[in-house]
């Protein structure tokens, strides 16, 4: 659009085959005259009379070219354009020129190109400068559609055998192409108008491959190449902002490690599209290569199969390794450009890993097996490598395997891999929850035995492990509350119909107990409580059953059933011999037992009951079914909590009595694969209250120890001394194992969220060294990810803004402390907005989630601010009437574009950034300088580094339009692709904000 104006003022003889109608020479003249009177009315009289003198020289007669030259250099690259005169060019703007064949107006028009096409700018209104960039794009139309035009004159002269014609002026073409697109300053004000204009983005694709088609067939490289260039620059337009350098001066990233490590070691259950979100968010805000990143993931996976704990935490590290893992790397191939480039890269991480031979040797001698080669067969199945790859592999680890030859030691030729058990563990699964969906009442027999065989060595945490790491553990609990729930009632049943309905019952609910112990309570807890009746054993474990952060009251209602139940179940305990099976209903059992308990303890602590009785009632309660034994001591366990030290005795004395087993022959089957279940599960709840009260129980021993993170603090010490002792020490290491990683987290349970994020925080500001600032800022993510939700909320709600508005503490943001926080802070920002809101992890939703104060009113930057943040951030119809006018939108200093795309501002994490983007405003636009200051320009650098773009979704739409005008007077921050980075370009708004700060540059 800008040059198709340009031809109106050219002299008639140049581009007119015959004198115009008078009517159209008038026009031109009252145009003239009116554009001369504009000026005259701008300009000062020697302004004036300088201007006149060095365009149109004595004697000479007005030219209307010299005309346009001179009102181009004084509207395009002069101080803000007087509105009447682009009132005038608007007019002219209408006419058109597609005669390409008129070589001298060609030629004009290009030379007039070259005196704007890298020095536009505007000062004026937004509108106009949105303006000039749909003109900017008009003008590159016009130019291609020349080039183009040129191009097929020079090709026809080759056909012709005039190579020569028409080169020169395609030369020129090029030169004027590849001058405007060589402009950041251009491309992004055409970034803008492509976003503003659609289909004329398309229109001009259409000529640069109608350019390209025609550019192919000419002899002249030097042309194409210059053809090509300009090519390539207008085709990465659209994704000026997405383009990031990768690190390739480091190999380690302590972060995907820890993030790994922790999804392993604490969250085997979990999702895999939110691990796949979050380490996609760290291989862009790092800017990993892919092979690079692929290598850390397979040298956390190997890691953590070497230090886990034997049992079941190796078992879930394999599932975790071996299964789910490589469901991850599905996944993420979909984020990757092309199916065939993921391939590649997975293959570099492993031919990378191939090089560590020291760690796939351990790992190998841990899991007695070729670890590699498992892992490249599963790898092959879902994809990911290309079978002539994994052949080539496996036979370089293979050869390297040679040299060890501690690998094949005979003491374990007969031990079976766990990487081997669990790849088989998967199908069963599937196929066990096909068995179980059959009706239990045709073959409870046949399902009994199936069970059975679950029980049977560590095959039942294998399956769970299997299931857990494919997603289908919440399944496989669903399954067996259906079971457990069939088997409550008894109806007319014969003595072994009752004892398989027992036995059914009890491994149904020991199994569950273990599953909630294990991966947490949130696996067995069904979606919604749509359901007329909660299932009995939901019921229990959300009432009853002790938990790590659940207090349980011994005198609630669930612990006092009816008291005719309770009587009768007294009575049968005391007096009979062994337990009755026939028509009994457990779950009243379960229910009625601990107000059995109390009575029997009572009758006890009086005298009334001597040891050897309660021995043998003992004994009743775990003889036939393990359950009731697991209910009598949660109940106890809640009891012991609330007595003093010397009235616990007789408590503990009944605990220790019920987490031995029974020897007699007079036992249901399974009994002895039921006891070892049922004395994990006892000395899971009974943890907490052990060692309060410092009493020793002799668990059966199952040959691992079932609680391999228990009881990691030293006693006696201040946990702010713990936690800044493991900090020192996980920083001095590079990264983060399992064990550390479980101190975090008991710390951040005990301490809570701000202290917590508060202490580490000072821990990061003393450091001085900028390489142990970097690792540090990486290792504090990875631990952030233990709660980054509630993390995220203490860091930028309340530490940043202490920092930024006490002056007494600026000096901690100097760099490099200063600019190591500034990204870590973007960092959990990032992390805590792109995750799914409200799916918190389990890890996560076991803790005690402590009160967050209210925090809308928090940190006001004036007196008037919480009221006017309130009412512009309200959803309300008759506020969004105040914002009605662009003019007022602008004006508001701290409207947004999360008040256009209607963000809910009630939400804690939306509040606090938005407050501290106010803050960040107030900040840059004070006359006070200093860190705080200088630490806003890193925090907003970070941004921009780790965003693709400041749209929709971006934490930026939090920031006020009015602060990119403020940020552009930075000098690291004024260039057009921050500006883009920074503003919401989905929105006209931000179109028109970005378009004036650029065009002002």
């Amino acid at each position: 659009m800008i040059v198709r104006f340009f031809f109106f003022f050219l002299p008639k003889s140049w581009w007119l085959p015959a004198p115009p109608p008078q009517s159209e020479i008038m026009k031109v003249v009252n145009l003239k005259q009116a554009i001369l009177q504009a000026w005259k009315e701008r300009w000062s009289d020697y302004q004036w009379a300088i201007n006149m003198k060095k365009f149109f020289p004595k004697g000479a007669t007005w030219d209307i070219l010299n005309l346009a030259e001179a009102l181009l250099e004084q509207a395009m690259i002069g101080p803000s354009p007087n509105p009447l005169i682009l009132s005038y060019l608007k007019y002219a703007i209408s006419s058109q020129f597609d005669d390409f064949s008129r070589d001298l107006c060609v030629q004009a028009l290009l030379d007039i190109m070259d005196m704007f096409c890298d020095r536009l700018s505007c000062h004026g209104k937004a509108e106009e400068c949105i303006g000039l960039c749909r003109a900017l794009l008009s003008a590159l139309h016009w130019l291609l559609r020349c080039t183009a035009a040129s191009a097929e004159r020079v090709r026809e002269g080759l056909e012709a055998g005039t190579p020569a014609a028409g080169e020169k002026q395609l030369g020129m073409c090029l030169q004027r192409l590849e001058k405007t697109l060589s402009s950041t300053k251009n491309r992004a004000l055409l970034h803008i108008a492509k976003l503003e204009e659609a289909s004329s983005w398309t229109t001009i694709e259409h000529s640069l491959l109608k350019l390209g088609e025609i550019l192919a067939n000419l002899s002249n490289a030097q042309l194409r190449s210059q053809a090509e260039q300009c090519g390539t620059l207008i085709r990465s337009i659209p994704t000026m902002l997405s383009v990031h350098s990768e690190q390739l001066h480091k190999t380690g990233f302590p972060t995907v490690h820890a993030v790994v490590l922790l999804e392993g070691t604490m969250n085997l259950t979990g999702e895999t599209q939110p691990l796949v979100e979050q380490l996609m968010m760290v291989k862009r805000m790092q800017h990993i290569p892919t092979p690079l990143f692929v290598l850390e993931i397979w040298k956390a996976c190997f890691v953590g199969l070497i230090e886990s704990p034997e049992g079941t935490e190796e078992l879930k590290w394999t599932a975790f390794t071996f299964l789910k893992i490589p469901q991850v790397l599905v996944k993420l191939k979909k984020y990757s450009h092309g199916d065939k480039d993921f391939t590649e890269d997975v293959n570099c991480a492993f031919e990378f890993l191939l090089k560590l031979t020291p760690l796939l040797d351990k790992a190998d001698q841990r899991c007695n097996c070729d670890c590699t080669k498992f892992l490249l067969q599963e790898c092959s199945k879902q994809g990911l490598l290309s079978e002539a790859s994994e052949t080539n592999l496996v036979s370089k680890r293979t050869a390297d395997r040679e040299h060890a030859p501690q690998l094949k030691s005979a003491e374990n030729a007969n031990i079976q891999p766990n990487p081997g058990l669990i790849l088989r563990a998967e199908p069963t699964v599937t196929n066990i929850l096909k068995t179980m969906d059959a009706d239990h009442s045709k073959s409870p027999e046949g399902l009994l035995g199936v069970l059975g065989h679950m029980l049977s060595g560590k095959s039942l945490d294998l399956l769970l492990a299997a299931a857990a790491a494919t997603g289908k553990l919440k399944s496989f609990a669903r399954k067996f509350i259906n079971l457990n729930e069939f088997t409550t009632h008894g109806s007319e049943e014969s003595t072994k119909a009752a004892s398989v309905r027992a036995l059914l019952f009890d491994i149904s609910f020991l199994m569950l107990c273990h599953v909630a112990q294990t991966y947490g309570s949130e696996v067995i807890l069904s979606e919604s409580s749509t359901r007329a009746e909660v299932p009995f054993f939901e019921t229990w474990m959300q009432t009853c059953m002790p938990e790590e952060g659940k207090i349980l009251n011994p005198d609630h209602p669930c612990f006092r059933p009816d008291s005719t139940k309770v009587e009768s179940l007294v009575a049968l305990l005391n007096n009979s011999s062994e337990m009755k099976l026939v028509q009994m209903k457990w779950h009243e059992a379960c229910l009625s037992i601990s107000a059995a308990i109390l009575e029997i303890l009572n009758a006890w602590e009086n005298g009334v009951l001597a040891f050897e009785s309660i021995q043998k009632i003992t004994d009743n309660i775990k003889g036939k079914v393990c359950s009731l034994a697991v209910c009598a001591v949660a109940w106890l366990v809640a009891h012991v909590r609330m007595l003093g030290l010397d009235e616990r005795e007789k408590s503990l004395q009944m605990i220790r009595q019920l987490a031995g087993p029974l020897y007699s022959e007079n036992t249901l089957q399974f009994y002895n694969e039921r006891v070892v279940i049922m004395s994990s599960i006892l000395e899971h709840m009974c943890a907490d209250v052990l060692q309060q009260t410092a009493t020793q129980v002799k668990f059966p021993s199952t040959g691992v120890d079932t609680m391999p993170y228990w009881n990691l603090l030293p006693p006696k010490r201040p946990i702010k001394e713990v936690l800044t002792d493991i900090f020192a020490k996980v920083l001095e290491k590079g990264w983060v194992d399992s064990r550390s990683i479980h101190i975090f987290d008991t710390l951040l349970h005990m301490g809570g969220g701000y202290w917590f994020c508060n202490n580490l925080i000072k821990e990061l500001l003393k450091e001085t060294r900028k390489e142990h600032t970097l690792r540090a800022v990486e290792l504090l993510y990875s631990i952030f990810c233990l709660d980054m939700q509630q993390v995220t909320l203490v860091l930028l709600g309340h530490i940043l803004p202490g920092l930024l508005t006490d002056s007494s503490k600026w000096h901690s943001l100097m760099d490099p402390p200063g600019t190591a926080l500034a990204k870590l802070a973007v960092w959990c920002a990032l992390s805590s907005y792109s995750s799914h809101k409200g799916q918190a992890s389990s890890r996560q939703k076991k803790r005690h989630r402590e009160d967050i104060e209210d925090y809308i009113s928090l940190f006001p930057l004036d007196d008037m601010q919480p009221s006017k943040l309130m009412r512009l951030l309200s959803s309300n119809e008759e506020d969004t009437n105040i914002l009605s006018s662009p003019t007022d939108r602008s004006m508001c200093s701290s409207f947004s574009a999360s008040q256009l795309h209607t963000v809910n501002m009630r939400d804690p994490l939306n509040r606090v950034l938005a407050n501290l983007f106010l803050l960040i405003s107030s900040v840059l636009g004070s006359r006070t300088a200093g860190p705080h200051t200088q630490f806003v320009q890193w925090f907003m650098e970070e941004c921009v580094d780790c965003l693709e773009q400041g749209g929709r979704g971006s934490i930026l739409q939090f920031m006020p339009f009015t602060t990119v005008s403020e940020l552009v007077k930075v000098s690291a921050m004024s260039s057009p692709k921050v500006v883009l980075a920074i503003t919401d370009l989905s929105l006209p708004l931000g179109r028109q904000v970005a378009a004036k700060a650029i065009a002002a540059l």
